[in-house]
């Protein structure tokens, strides 16, 4: 069973745990004081750093920097994990069970659930979702999760058999920081795009009253939500925030109760105003990702080159005023997983005797960074273009574009270089997807063979040393074959005011909306 499969394993592995998350409290807010149990009624005004281009699950991200929040509340979730012990709690699935290893699963989901449409989520509801997601016309970012599965089988109505591509024992972990975690209405998906946007039917604890594009959404509380008496919230206004002072300034003057927050900087600003702060702590990162499919960075020359010659400490200070955490290594100390394997050096010298001698053989590095129209991501890519500019026979220019036309041009890997993120808790679940050359969330196109023993080992290892000394390789052929340059930890967070409690995070900073209430 994977119930005992993962308890086993993460019993076995508790002393794996890459880093305990900083621990989502009942309670925002910045008081220590009791605020006492959950109270229903009342509204909250939440803040989203990027507004959805479509209300399908499948057209949806679900992290911190996506669309989470928003997910949450119109689908409510199959499954969650304890981002500081690894547990699965289970919500509208029962149970997600393996008897041989992670080669099938058995899917249990709880009787007699409804979308808001009247229609059961059952197995084939299920069904129906993962396959969209696994089919590459629909363009979901979660792919790469989905493909992971070779077929499903609806054996009744509340039970869905599973069989992977693969044998992967940590699959559960694949659904709780994808889409695969939300379903939607079958019935609702069969109509248009718009009418679906118009009017999306999740069995979540909120439905959606309005969308003004380009402003905000409305929600309010699904009264026939499985869960009672959650949610405890009547309503929520959805805004969409690109800019991380607008967030901060908003909370400040009582115009936001919540914000999901990507800056470090934001962060430290919300401190100084004593607002709280909740934040997921991950391995890993975000960090440049060097397209290895086409020139310059199909040579590896050119990866080591552009890793050394940048100064990532001066990128920290100049796009983050120095108040975020630059990756050493891609896990930190506190995980058993750590090993002193730098992820980067900056040798300036080296950079650009590299640089010359692929110009000499007619391989000048003249690339093209990618970017978003996010504040912290564009000045990210302008320093680096600055330090990259003191440098001979290396060119970098940066196109920006806003998040609609950056999506294709991902699926499409039409990149020389842009930011991605491999932000680690369980280790297989971001890493495989990442960097193994099988994986379709192989944005780098990395294909090492060694690299890949390693993640594959990681991935069905059954004792703590076997997982350890797998993701030891791990490291040093990332280290190697350089494919990225991790800038930046990651920071999955929250930002709340003093009025509203029982934040809840999991996986990679996903928030509960359906578990908080406000006061006052």
């Amino acid at each position: 069973m994977i119930r005992h499969t993962l308890t086993t394993v993460v019993a076995a592995c508790s002393v794996l745990l890459l880093v305990g998350a900083c621990g989502a409290p009942d309670s925002g807010g910045t008081s220590d004081e009791p605020v006492g149990d959950p109270v229903s009624g009342g509204t909250a005004t939440m803040i989203q750093v990027r507004e959805p281009v479509a209300l399908d699950p499948a057209a949806l991200t679900n992290n911190w920097v996506g669309q989470s929040l928003l997910g949450n509340a119109l689908y409510g979730t199959l499954m969650i994990d304890d981002p500081e012990t690894l547990e699965i709690e289970y919500r509208m699935a029962t149970d997600f069970s393996t008897a041989d290893g992670g080669s099938t699963f058995t899917l249990e989901l709880r009787p007699d659930l409804m979308f808001t449409d009247g229609t059961p989520l059952d197995a084939e509801a299920v069904q129906v979702n993962w396959s969209r997601i696994a089919d590459p016309a629909t363009g979901s970012s979660s792919l790469p999760q989905a493909s992971q599965i070779a077929a499903t089988e609806v054996i009744d109505e509340t039970t869905l058999k599973v069989v992977m591509a693969d044998p992967n024992p940590m699959f559960a972990y694949s659904i709780t920081n994808s889409t695969l975690n939300w379903i939607a209405s079958p019935t609702a998906l069969e109509k248009s795009k718009d009418a679906f946007n118009n009017a999306p039917v999740g069995a979540g604890p909120f439905t959606l009253t309005e969308w003004r594009r380009q402003d905000r959404m409305g929600l309010e509380r699904n009264p026939g939500y499985w869960d009672a008496p959650r949610p405890y919230l009547d309503s929520i206004t959805l805004l969409n925030v690109a800019d991380g002072s607008q967030r901060v300034n908003m909370l400040s003057s009582g115009g936001a109760d919540l914000a999901s927050e990507t800056s470090w900087t934001a962060l430290a600003r919300a401190e100084d105003a004593g607002l709280g702060t909740e934040i997921a702590s991950v391995g890993g990162g975000q960090y440049f990702a060097m397209n290895t499919r086409r020139a310059p960075f199909d040579d590896p020359r050119a990866r080591r080159a552009v890793s050394m010659a940048l100064q990532l400490d001066d990128i920290n200070t100049a796009a983050f005023e120095g108040t975020g955490i630059v990756p050493d290594t891609l896990f930190p100390e506190s995980s058993p997983f750590y090993n002193d394997i730098p992820l980067a050096e900056h040798n300036p010298e080296e950079a650009q005797r590299l640089f010359d001698e692929l110009a000499a053989e007619g391989k000048p590095v003249d690339f093209t960074f990618l970017a978003t129209s996010l504040p912290e991501t564009k000045a990210t890519a302008e320093v680096s273009q600055a330090q990259l500019a003191a440098y001979d026979n290396v060119n970098m220019d940066v196109e920006v574009v806003d998040f609609t036309a950056f999506i294709p041009r991902n699926i499409a890997r039409d990149y020389d270089m842009m930011i991605s993120s491999a932000n680690v808790q369980e280790p297989d679940s971001t890493l495989w997807n990442a960097f193994h050359s099988q994986s379709r969330g192989n944005v780098t196109g990395i294909s090492d063979p060694e690299l890949d023993a390693a993640l594959d080992a990681g991935r069905v290892g059954t004792t703590p040393e076997e997982r350890a000394a797998a993701y030891e390789i791990v490291q040093e052929r990332l280290a190697e074959v350089a494919p990225a340059i991790w800038y930046i930890r990651a920071a999955p967070a929250v930002i709340t005011g003093n009025d509203i409690h029982g934040i809840r995070l999991y996986s990679l900073g996903s928030p509960l909306p359906g578990e908080m209430w406000v006061t006052g």
